[in-house]
């Protein structure tokens, strides 16, 4: 069992390491990264089967951030898990860095460099259906934008997985309700989100994403249903944990400026302290 004051502690470090890593390195998408750590806290550090000194090995989980844009929050946590040096992480988006502004599989822990948006969940069912033809029984995790649903090989994917009975494949939507030109209902509405995803066939369970415990016991729980692929509904606040930037659009893709780092940093610190 792991240790609840452990995953919520943990989940406030990270966010305190991205933020310095976005300010230093002057680019970042703080609020989409500070959306999804208490995802990323929970499968790296309470869910998924891995072992950063043999990244490949072959009974590992697979973990695939379709959501590519969203980098600096997997960058801590793989620096954070003994992935790679954290002193890596002054690197980031410098010039010559293996660390760049979305997920690269020169780094280890890395299964698929992703960015363009809605190809992740394709590749996810690829992985799960090798799983299932060679007799494995690793689970592959893919965690995708709420905003990213509009596109259409998300649906194709989903599809395929139903058809596939792929009960290995977690898909996971940070459904923050905004994205970078405004809120999700405006841009392209995708609801009702949950009857899509069960009309595709797939088990839908809904959880809060920010609540680190709740979504540990939810994932370690996957699958529900044999033979049906699983989608976690995660409602988060963008920005989460920062005041400032909590539910504002315009922090998609922003650097703090050294009040508002201050600000944050303070914030976070201050709710370590109560932890401890």
């Amino acid at each position: 069992m792991v240790d609840e004051s452990f995953l919520k502690r943990k989940s406030i470090q990270i966010r305190k390491d991205l933020l310095e890593m976005i300010y230093n390195a002057g680019t970042g998408h703080t609020g989409s990264s500070l959306s999804n750590t208490d995802i990323l806290t929970a499968l790296y550090y309470g869910v998924m089967r891995i072992d950063p000194e043999n990244s490949n090995w072959q009974d590992r989980d697979r973990y695939v951030q379709s959501k590519g844009h969203a980098v600096e929050s997997y960058w801590t946590v793989l620096a954070d898990k003994g992935f790679f040096p954290k002193d890596e992480l002054k690197t980031f988006s410098q010039f010559g860095s293996k660390l760049i502004g979305h997920p690269n599989n020169k780094m280890p822990g890395v299964e698929m460099n992703t960015g363009a948006l809605g190809h992740g969940l394709s590749i996810s069912v690829g992985m799960a259906l090798g799983a299932k033809k060679d007799g494995k029984s690793y689970r592959v995790f893919t965690l995708m934008g709420d905003g990213e649903q509009a596109e259409g090989s998300i649906w194709e994917a989903a599809m395929a997985a139903s058809h596939y009975k792929l009960d290995n494949l977690i898909g996971i939507i940070d459904r923050n309700n905004l994205q970078i030109t405004g809120s999700t209902r405006d841009v392209m509405n995708n609801e009702p989100l949950d009857e899509k995803w069960k009309s595709f066939g797939w088990e839908v369970i809904e959880v809060d994403g920010n609540d680190v415990v709740e979504l540990v016991e939810v994932l370690n729980n996957a699958p529900y249903k044999t033979d049906k692929p699983t989608l976690i509904l995660a409602n988060t606040v963008k920005g989460k944990g920062v005041s400032l930037a909590e539910n504002v659009v315009g922090w998609h893709h922003k650097v703090p400026s050294e009040e508002e780092y201050k600000q944050a940093m303070d914030e976070l610190t201050e709710r370590l302290e109560v932890l401890k």
